[in-house]
């Protein structure tokens, strides 16, 4: 009897908790629909409206990345579109919590300039991270222009191209070259793994690397992905130096790295760690995934690899090594990197978390989107920069855009936020000039 009793206890309790979940829901789900006709706005499309869809679509984005399918699966989410909002769409999560996906330069515009205030990396980025505000010590115009360090990684990656004639990995040798670069010019150590494909730094950065993409994938599932520390043994070596020696170091001194500088400012590791890592991310991928793009598509157009090859000759000769000013004067080289950046932005996707109640716009006439203060928005520049319908028709002079065509460049300039391939307004990459440079090089 006292079992049956406990039983149906248990029962009645289950069920209680259930109606008081489902009453919970209930009421968080209403208060932010009213918040969000408060703000004056309406919903864009939604794709997922409770916790278990939501987390479906987010494990399917992850098998997306993981099959490098995640374009065709973000152009796929558009469907359900409308005419009012054809570049947008949401996702609910919990009652309070929404992401939204879109494409639309507006919407960009919006999150990186003209509403800036309005959006923040957010707090789920800053458990992760610290602010990046000591970045631009080391990328002024005297340290990118000094060429040295290109110059070294250059010529070793030269020395490991085998026999003509013999196929060689060359995205490999790219990565593997910016990395060396990326570390010398911010550790003021090179990893050299050029010379030691299988070194551990290499492997782990490499690891790290699939794992922040799947961070920014899986959304609110991210606690689960583990994390590395593989920087720590250079932050140590940084702090081991006493103040005194790290003040007599100069910009000017070729032993003076980021790290360095970095370390004037803050002894916190944790604010070392990430700003170091943040740029090591940056750096490397910026210019080897733009290089191995950029040639993989030059070999499929003999003359447009002529063209540039001839470019370069005029401009240096077969042997004199380019100058800061050289590189600024090739145009064609110019273009071609735009046309790589355009079709392949580096930074493919990224987001920005409401930092207050705001809005997104829609098409002329129509009401603009309402964002509540927490939700997050998702935008894709590789999306974003694809779409047909943003550029002038297909001509003698334009080629389709989905042609790698750098000589589209000469005659035409993207309007206003639709070529954003290190974003724009006021956190516009602090390292960009340092990474056209590099690739030029």
């Amino acid at each position: 009897m006292l079992n049956e009793l406990s039983s149906g206890h248990l029962v009645a309790g289950g069920a209680l908790l259930l109606a008081y979940a489902l009453a919970y829901y209930a009421v968080q789900r209403t208060r932010h629909e009213l918040r969000i006709r408060k703000i004056g706005g309406v919903h864009a499309p939604c794709l997922t409206k409770d916790p278990i869809t939501a987390i479906a679509w987010f494990v399917c984005a992850a098998k997306s990345q993981v099959r490098n399918k995640t374009l065709e699966h973000y152009n796929s989410q558009y469907k359900l579109a409308t005419p009012e909002c054809p570049d947008c769409a949401e996702i609910q999560i919990t009652p309070r919590e929404r992401t939204l996906l879109t494409r639309d330069p507006e919407h960009i515009k919006a999150v990186l300039s003209t509403q800036f205030s309005h959006f923040g990396k957010g707090q789920r980025f800053h458990n992760l991270w610290q602010p990046r505000s000591l970045m631009r010590l080391m990328f002024t115009k005297d340290r990118v222009g000094d060429l040295a360090t290109f110059e070294k990684g250059v010529s070793l990656f030269l020395t490991k191209f085998p026999a003509s004639g013999e196929t060689v990995d060359i995205m490999d040798l790219f990565y593997r070259m910016t990395l060396d670069v990326t570390t010398d010019f911010l550790l003021g150590a090179n990893v050299d793994s050029l010379s030691n494909p299988q070194s551990e730094f290499a492997q782990a950065f490499n690891e790290v690397q699939r794992i922040q993409m799947m961070i920014t994938i899986v959304g609110p599932l991210e606690v689960f992905i583990p994390r590395h520390r593989f920087v720590m043994p250079y932050i140590e070596q940084a702090l081991s130096l006493p103040r005194n020696e790290l003040e007599k170091l100069s910009n000017s001194d070729k032993h003076f790295s980021f790290l360095h500088s970095v370390a004037r400012c803050t002894r916190n590791r944790q604010v070392l760690r990430d700003q170091i890592l943040v740029l090591l991310l940056a750096g490397r991928d910026t210019t080897a995934a733009t290089l191995s793009w950029a040639f993989y598509e030059l070999s499929k157009y003999p003359d447009k690899f002529k063209k540039l090859r001839d470019e370069i000759i005029n401009s240096v000769g077969r042997t004199r090594t380019p100058t800061y000013e050289d590189l600024k004067k090739m145009s064609y080289l110019r273009c071609t990197l735009n046309e790589t950046l355009r079709l392949y932005p580096s930074v493919p996707y990224n987001m920005r978390t409401a930092l207050e109640d705001t809005t997104l716009p829609t098409t002329p006439g129509n009401p603009p989107i309402s964002v509540v203060k927490g939700d997050v928005v998702i935008y894709s520049t590789l999306a974003m920069q694809r779409r047909k319908d943003l550029y002038p028709p297909t001509s003698e002079k334009f080629e389709d855009p989905d042609i790698f065509s750098p000589s589209r460049w000469e005659n035409w300039t993207p309007k206003p936020w639709h070529f954003v391939p290190f974003n724009g307004g006021p956190r516009i990459c602090v390292g960009q000039n340092f990474a056209m440079t590099e690739m030029a090089y």
